[in-house]
């Protein structure tokens, strides 16, 4: 059941991702089920893997017949093999002549409502709550993280490096004139060099965080892909009843594979919020050995702590005495009415630096920016 080119792996996410853009809610830990029932029943039988894939990808009696319907399509009934796409005759341009009008550019006008319209529709799915949304616009929603283009933040390293403006470069300005038999030369100068700052991701995946945790894990994905290609580093956990520790699976090249692989990872989705233990786990085994020293450490979570509120202070104090930064970001900070009444955050509110909303496109956009200057 593999075409040529692609493994077995590729083709069978392609496939959950046409069921996700059909509106399936596929889910990361839907589309791994999936991958190990189509491992055991093995591929060679198509009937068993259509069986698998409804038994794993389906919640719904809409979704079996939306399945039904992508599979057809997907899948070539007599082999087994993806479909392959027609390349579509273009038709020949027809030419028509221009309806003459009275000049009052009506036509102009509904160009232009078409193009507000479409700018419309992405501005609206910006603001959306992304726990609210349905399986097509989370499939819209997850082609603008791929649009995102964030910036790491940058520190001073105790190197300099030449530049042309700064502090003057005493001894380089004086073995250039010693170049020129002592005649006046150039002045040099030089500045601190300029390195990307640690950035380290803490992802609450309790159950009162579960509808965020896709968009949570695909903001992951970017940061960690766009700030390596600037020669940044992130480290990316999940905290919930235990410390999970996720930045291989999102250093994955492709987002729903490596959402699979987190999803393969972490066993303790949707379950209880020990925020206080866990973070002093990570803070012995990661924080002591320098990965939080120094470092921008952005904590996700809506602050509902079933554990001692007084232990996840003390952690959160000694989380801000090693890092440079501490970014608490809460889905609820944005919506109306919110106000910091669990007791979680009003136990680490004296301890972090910012508090920022994590509910919508246009808020991550925004942490991307308060990142980048911190």
């Amino acid at each position: 059941m593999t075409g040529a080119g692609h493994g077995p792996d590729e083709v069978l996410l392609a496939f959950t991702r046409a069921l996700r853009a059909a509106g399936v809610a596929v889910t990361h830990d839907r589309a791994a089920g999936f991958l190990a029932a189509a491992a055991i029943v093995g591929l060679g039988d198509p009937r068993a893997t259509y069986r698998a894939g409804r038994a794993t990808l389906c919640s719904s009696p809409d979704d079996l017949v939306r399945y039904d319907q992508v599979f057809e399509a997907f899948f070539d009934p007599r082999t087994g093999l993806p479909r392959e796409r027609r390349s579509q005759r273009e038709d020949p341009p027809v030419v028509a002549e221009l309806a003459l009008d009275d000049g009052d550019g009506a036509d102009a006008d509904g160009d232009e409502e078409v193009v507000k319209a479409l700018a419309s529709d992405l501005e609206v799915l910006r603001h959306r709550d992304v726990a609210d949304l349905s399986a097509v616009e989370r499939f819209r929603l997850a082609r603008l993280f791929a649009r995102l283009r964030p910036r790491p933040p940058m520190r001073r390293t105790i190197r300099d490096e030449r530049f042309r403006r700064g502090r003057v470069d005493a001894a380089a300005t004086i073995r250039a004139s010693l170049r020129l038999h002592g005649e006046p030369a150039p002045i040099h100068w030089r500045q601190r060099r300029l390195r990307p700052r640690r950035v380290v991701l803490l992802i609450d995946v309790s159950g009162s965080m579960s509808g965020y945790a896709d968009a949570l894990l695909r903001l992951a994905h970017t940061l960690t892909r766009s700030y390596a290609a600037q020669g940044g580093r992130t480290e990316t956990f999940t905290v919930g009843t235990r410390l999970t520790h996720l930045t291989r699976a999102m250093r994955v090249r492709d987002v729903e594979r490596a959402l699979v692989a987190a999803g393969d990872a972490v066993p303790d989705w949707s379950g209880g919020t020990r925020l206080g233990e866990t973070l002093g786990v990570f803070i012995d085994r990661w924080g002591r050995r320098g990965l939080a020293r120094g470092a921008v450490v952005v904590i996700f979570s809506d602050g509902w702590e079933r554990g001692d509120p007084a232990l996840l202070g003390e952690q959160a104090r000694r989380l801000a005495r090693i890092a440079h930064r501490v970014v608490w970001v809460n889905p609820h900070r944005g919506k109306a009415g919110y106000a910091p009444v669990q007791q979680g955050i009003r136990a680490v509110l004296p301890h972090i630096d910012d508090l920022l909303a994590g509910h919508t496109m246009a808020t991550y956009e925004e942490l991307t920016e308060v990142l980048s200057r911190a």
